[in-house]
């Protein structure tokens, strides 16, 4: 993978550039949509080209492990061709379902033995395995393992687990030295800063990952319940350290004002399940607040859902018709809500690259962010 930055914002750590893949270019900052189980919920793969013009979409490894399974994809040729998308993906490490499955698995240094959700078998991912397991996926930037650790975390844990985690990213290190990509096209590996919200274990975190010289690097451990002032101090932390020439992906983040916060100091890749997740019960996002389209207030309005005119996304649909899908609950209303906030966060990220490439970065930011927090 190659990171060439185009712009530097004057006035914040924010910065323009472009990723090259094998599968195509990634125009930074980038919002990926995440896409679990090789889809993301209820939009079709062409109308994320097409619509939506995602550069890069997420894959879940511990998902895609138990379904379809490691032989599925193999014989398939890899995630790309098992759904039809031949642009770039990433897959996490199933390090995330350390933490959320927090009740039904068992951490230890060889690894963490977990339950599987569907059928209650067991199942033991140590950091080869997940290795093995996001190369038979076929990522094009692939995370390592690591455990994420709960907010809030008692400080000697977050130590402890911060420094497991360093040992697991050496071993995935080690074990990818031996291991060749499976489908002829390279993969970028991503070693995970963590430490909770404790300054001086981010410090420590991101200066032994940024020794270990990898082609980009992460932010794992935030958004997971942390006022989003710890958030950004945590990232401030990270990012005045991580180097500044290759790209820094903030895991599982987050609103639309915490994406532009974060781009300001310095982050270039976001995902989360947000939009779909809130579209899917009704809560739209625009970039003059945001809409529960259940509301009554909507029954007879026929404007468009973006009452402002912004055009994210083609679509000649007006509120009144959107509130009479939930109400009814067709599905078609999932599908409308999700393609339109998918659309506004890539609307979004890509404002903030014209403005950053503009100079006028900080200025416009700190308007959208008081436009954002309106309740339409």
């Amino acid at each position: 993978m190659i990171f060439n930055i185009k712009a530097f914002d004057k006035s914040s750590s924010a910065r323009a550039g472009t990723m090259t893949t094998a599968h195509g270019d990634i125009q930074t900052p980038i919002f990926m949509p995440v896409g679990t189980q090789g889809t993301v919920k209820g939009v079709h793969q062409h109308e994320l080209k097409d619509d939506i013009n995602a550069d890069i979409i997420l894959g879940n490894t511990y998902h895609l492990y138990l379904r379809p399974q490691m032989p599925i994809l193999e014989k398939a040729g890899g995630l790309h061709k098992f759904m039809n998308w031949d642009r770039p993906i990433l897959t996490d490490s199933g390090g995330y379902q350390v933490y959320s499955l927090a009740g039904t698995n068992k951490i230890k240094e060889e690894g963490v033995n977990f339950k599987s959700h569907i059928d209650g078998s067991s199942h033991f991912f140590s950091p080869e395995f997940s290795m093995d397991v996001q190369r038979v996926i076929g990522a094009d930037i692939f995370m390592a393992f690591d455990e994420c650790t709960p907010y809030p975390c008692e400080y000697n844990y977050a130590k402890r687990s911060m420094h497991m985690t360093h040992r697991w990213l050496k071993r995935c290190i080690s074990h990818l030295e031996k291991s060749p990509t499976k489908y002829g096209y390279e993969q970028t590996f991503m070693p995970i800063v963590q430490g909770s919200t404790y300054t001086d274990l981010r410090k420590m975190s991101a200066e032994f990952i940024a020794s270990t010289d990898q082609a980009a690097n992460a932010i794992g451990g935030l958004s997971v319940g942390e006022p989003a002032e710890e958030m950004y101090a945590m990232t401030d932390v990270v990012c005045q350290i991580l180097p500044k020439d290759k790209p820094r992906y903030l895991m599982g983040v987050g609103t639309p004002i915490n994406i532009l916060e974060n781009i300001a100091l310095g982050i270039d890749m976001f995902d989360c399940v947000m939009p779909t997740r809130n579209a899917r019960n009704g809560m739209l996002f625009t970039a003059y607040g945001s809409i529960n389209i259940k509301n009554k207030k909507w029954e007879d309005d026929f404007s468009p859902i973006d009452e402002m005119g912004i055009s994210y996304v083609d679509t000649a649909y007006s509120k009144a018709y959107l509130r009479h899908l939930f109400k009814t609950k067709e599905y078609l209303g999932k599908q409308i809500a999700s393609i339109h906030n998918l659309a506004f966060y890539l609307w979004l990220t890509r404002q903030a690259r014209e403005h950053i490439i503009a100079g006028d970065f900080t200025t416009w930011k700190n308007k959208m962010v008081i436009q954002m927090n309106n309740r339409l």
